[in-house]
């Protein structure tokens, strides 16, 4: 008993403490400022969870580069909102709204479905939806939440769209999949044998894996595509701490805390979208600069499970098993 309490215990506390030691960092560091950025023209783009937050700010800026923006979200009223927000401030913006529940496997591949049915392009797929500290609960396939939500549903939106993504680029003008990360995965770990978190649940751990498994699936879907000669990237980008929305499943004391923290230490959405807006767009991370794991702006390393060719290939293999793909 005192040792699953432990277990539940310490990574609660080594979030937190990571957390305090991330928003002094940002206290004594000015945020990334987006360089001018080219046009996007004729680019088609997904941002998942483009309704609110950093997901809004992406397409906001992305839609006024030109390039036409498809959200894919779960609450049509909120897609449907950001919408029209950014055509009344942009008349010529190509932006629209297309239901996407990444907690259910057949609403991902009916998206998919959807949008490949419109012969369009894709050279830019935005991951960016995602669930923090919810309540223990299924999705509708009987996953865990933060596994299935952020890691899963993920997964196999990018391994439905590959094809596309392939089509769409070219040399000198590589595809780009950015996997918006956290600094949480480096209090993660996987368990292959316990993805779903049965064994004593907690959702600060199940976020911090689920985080984790992001990282891993995305350094080794790079790595793939480098092999293969792909004209196609995939990088992982953490934003940084951020005022928004994902932050309301915290126990209330702690709540009400961080939302007066939040307003004067995180970073504004718009701040936080600066670091996925270079990651997909800047010709600085052309072709094989492209990759790895970015935060402020710049490349940086991370924890040794990140680079554990066993483990990504593990759960490289595990995931497409659980998904039904070959």
């Amino acid at each position: 008993m005192l040792s699953a309490a432990r277990s539940q215990l310490l990574p609660i506390i080594r979030l937190y403490l990571l957390g305090l030691r991330l928003v002094l960092v940002q206290l004594f560091s000015k945020p990334f400022r987006l360089q001018v950025m080219p046009r996007q023209d004729g680019k088609v783009a997904i941002v998942t969870g483009g309704g609110r937050g950093i997901g809004y700010e992406v397409v906001r800026h992305m839609a006024r580069l030109g390039a036409h923006v498809i959200i894919g979200g779960r609450d049509e009223q909120e897609g449907l909102e950001a919408v029209r927000r950014i055509c009344e401030e942009d008349k010529e913006a190509k932006v629209e709204f297309m239901k996407l529940d990444l907690a259910s496997l057949q609403s991902v591949r009916q998206f998919v479905q959807s949008f490949k049915e419109r012969d369009l392009p894709l050279n830019i797929l935005v991951n960016n939806a995602g669930v923090m500290l919810v309540p223990e609960g299924r999705t509708d396939d009987g996953f865990e939440q933060h596994f299935g939500v952020n890691y899963l549903g993920h997964f196999l939106l990018t391994w439905l769209l590959l094809d596309t993504l392939k089509d769409s680029g070219k040399c000198g003008y590589f595809s780009r999949v950015v996997n918006v990360s956290s600094s949480a995965h480096r209090v993660g770990e996987i368990r292959l044998n316990d993805l779903n978190s049965c064994q004593c649940y907690s959702a600060h751990t199940a976020y911090c894996h689920s985080k984790l498994a992001q990282l891993l699936f995305s350094s080794h879907l790079h790595q793939e595509l480098q092999r293969g000669g792909s004209p196609l990237s995939s990088c992982a980008v953490d934003p940084g701490m951020v005022d928004t929305a994902l932050y309301r499943h915290l126990w209330t004391p702690l709540s009400l805390a961080q939302s007066v923290i939040a307003r004067l230490l995180f970073r504004t959405p718009a701040e936080g979208a600066a670091s996925v807006l270079h990651a997909a767009l800047s010709p600085d991370l052309e072709g094989e600069c492209g990759g790895g794991y970015w935060a402020n702006g710049r490349r940086e390393m991370t924890t040794p499970p990140t680079f554990d060719p066993q483990l990504q290939l593990s759960l490289w293999e595990t995931s497409l098993r659980l998904l039904g793909l070959h």
